[in-house]
């Protein structure tokens, strides 16, 4: 199954050149990773047709920005109307939702005064003080290649971050369905069976897959548990959960850790000032370090990580916030982090 994920790109008619490049350097990118399950599908008004409709054909526009997951802006001498507006869109359904992620890119061209209209640089000006004053910031490029450079750039931090979840490889070594394995122990040890799988020590197990049979861990013995369950070895469950009548959650597992703080890490990738993205990326590291311990997790330590990971970029508030609105979260955040939450919601 292929993962789909929507970009939109917008900008004026000047940077046409530009905005074709970009498609080409996607088409390239989606023939890298199709294969790996993921496909990147660029949106752009080009998509939509100029027929008669009921709304404005900006609101079309601006629904598809709603509905993407990632939004690119290009601009350079000028920002009209309609690409505010669709900046706008975007930015809003990010605050309410966390998603789209921004990145605005400035083509810092030479221009003439002799030739420059006032209106178009007023208009520059103008949006370049509204990123500021929302804590966004623009990125700068000079040409084409430094574009589709620092883009890519960024698509690699999204998928090492888990917002881009590449499907995994099955080896020629996986079983077929209706295949068994059977293997005999002699003496102390373990036994490992299936791609993958680790020998955990003498009389334990460890499933690597689905298991639809029995397992036996050393001495047969029967126990009534109620719907519980009884261990009569050790089991490994590889970073999940076991189950038995209830579900005791003591740690999350990295992957969840992965998808909720993705979006954290695009904010800071894509807003953290200039020679601050090395430390902002290590404090959501030392962030998602401190979760993994669960309900174990010191408050007091979380809410000094978050403060000052929102302090050094404030364009993330919302990424943060969300984060920590997860159910995945809850009873992790004692009063000191939800002090400094409360403040923020309160900004």
């Amino acid at each position: 199954m292929t993962l789909n994920k929507k970009l939109f790109l917008a900008s004026s008619s000047e940077l046409a050149a530009d905005r074709q490049k970009f498609e080409v350097f996607i088409n390239r990118k989606n023939k890298e990773w199709v294969s790996r399950g993921v496909f990147l599908e660029l949106v752009g008004w080009e998509d939509f047709l100029d027929a008669v409709s009921k709304t404005r054909l900006q609101d079309e526009y601006n629904q598809a920005i709603r509905d993407c997951d990632i939004f690119v802006m290009l601009f350079s001498t000028k920002v009209g109307p309609y690409t505010e507006e669709e900046f706008d869109t975007a930015f809003g359904q990010f605050k309410a939702t966390g998603k789209p992620f921004i990145f605005t890119y400035f083509k810092d061209a030479s221009i003439s005064s002799g030739t420059a209209a006032r209106a178009d640089l007023t208009s520059l000006w103008a949006f370049q003080d509204k990123l500021k004053a929302l804590g966004h910031f623009q990125t700068a490029y000079k040409d084409s290649d430094g574009l589709k450079l620092h883009f890519s750039q960024q698509l690699d931090k999204l998928a090492a971050g888990g917002f881009i979840e590449f499907k995994r490889e099955q080896g020629a070594t996986n079983a077929l369905a209706g295949d068994s394995y059977q293997a005999t122990l002699n003496g102390p040890g373990a036994i490992a069976q299936g791609a993958g799988a680790t020998a955990v020590g003498a009389g334990g197990v460890f499933v690597g897959g689905k298991n639809t049979g029995s397992i036996k861990t050393g001495m047969q013995s029967h126990t009534n548990t109620g719907g519980g369950a009884h261990i009569g070895g050790s089991v490994h469950t590889g970073g999940g959960d076991f189950v038995g009548r209830y579900q005791i959650k003591n740690a999350l597992s990295q992957r969840d850790l992965e998808a909720l703080l993705a979006p954290v890490l695009a904010a800071v990738a894509q807003q953290a000032p200039g020679g601050k993205q090395g430390e902002a990326v290590q404090q959501v590291q030392e962030l998602k370090a401190e979760l993994a311990k669960g309900e174990q997790a010191d408050d007091g330590k979380l809410g000094k990580i978050v403060d000052g990971l929102v302090a050094m970029v404030p364009g993330a508030i919302g990424a943060v916030v969300s984060a920590f609105a997860s159910p995945l979260l809850a009873g992790v955040a004692g009063p000191v982090t939800e002090y400094v939450l409360g403040k923020l919601q309160g900004e």
